[in-house]
């Protein structure tokens, strides 16, 4: 899938990786045990069905431990995975490869692993039309990677950060006064180019919002019923509807039958369980 990110990004991202890993010493099993002049063949296997995630931050840790590491990828990002799915294959020097390897693995089997649960949520939703969105509860410094693997497993784009959508929260209302309040004082320092949404918690601060422009609003922890009453009375409107709280593999697909646009998961993010993946020898 093209869903590439820039190639800073990924490289001091991985750079901060290999530091922590390597520390100012190096891989010292590997050089204790490892020839030098050593050459090895190495598969990156899947251990477990899920869906990939990870090439480009993978890549780039075995560049830039060796650029003479030669690496064949057999899959890419979004590729469904069988147990026993290779990967990729490696050649070059051994030693490198064997530095480079819990690193590589890491975002592989992380990044998978979201990817792999969002997929899960796709499929939970197919037919409905709603989307199924991350939100910014991600691990610090690795926000784009994990959006990028929510992209790899069918997930759509939410706001990245605080700078490029407006979206106000609970906190944002019981400060401003009321969602009407808060959401005109947004709208007035956005002018006509940023879009505004709002957090409501209650149908009752429905027609508040709209009646304030806003452009977007989430429906938060409403109950199925609510969220069908608020899809009523928003028909025609233009305004997006996102229900977001307490979602789970059990209750998406309700939730998606009830007309709403976008169901945002914090989940995806911070709770998805690594891909089991390894590194085996190939000996040709």
């Amino acid at each position: 899938m093209n869903n590439a990110l820039p190639r800073y990004l990924i490289r001091d991202v991985v750079a901060r990786a290999l530091a922590e890993d390597l520390g100012g010493r190096g891989d010292i099993t590997t050089l204790a045990t490892v020839p030098e002049a050593a050459e090895g063949r190495f598969r990156i296997v899947a251990r477990h069905a899920g869906v990939l995630a990870g090439v480009e931050p993978a890549a780039e840790t075995f560049f830039q431990i060796d650029p003479h590491i030669e690496i064949e990828w057999r899959e890419v990002d979004g590729d469904p995975l069988e147990p026993g799915s290779v990967i990729a294959e490696l050649a070059g020097p051994a030693g490198a490869i064997l530095g480079a390897e819990r690193t590589a693995l890491n975002f592989l089997g992380r990044l998978s692993g979201i990817a792999s649960l969002t997929r899960r949520y796709v499929d939970a939703v197919a037919g409905s039309g709603a989307g199924v969105a991350h939100t910014r509860k991600t691990t610090p410094g690795l926000r784009a990677l994990e959006l990028q693997a929510v992209a790899a497993g069918g997930g759509v784009r939410h706001r990245f950060g605080l700078d490029d959508a407006i979206l106000i929260k609970d906190n944002h209302v019981a400060v401003a006064g009321s969602v009407g309040e808060a959401v005109r004082r947004a709208r007035a320092y956005a002018g006509h180019m940023v879009r505004v949404a709002t957090e409501i918690d209650r149908l009752e601060q429905l027609d508040e919002a709209l009646d304030a422009g806003a452009d977007g609003i989430l429906l938060d922890n409403f109950g199925n019923a609510d969220l069908r009453q608020a899809v009523m009375r928003c028909k025609g409107r233009g305004v997006t509807l996102e229900a977001s709280g307490n979602v789970s593999l059990d209750t998406i697909g309700a939730i998606a039958a009830t007309g709403v646009d976008i169901i945002s998961i914090g989940a995806l993010t911070h709770s998805a369980n690594c891909l089991d993946l390894g590194l085996d020898e190939h000996i040709s």
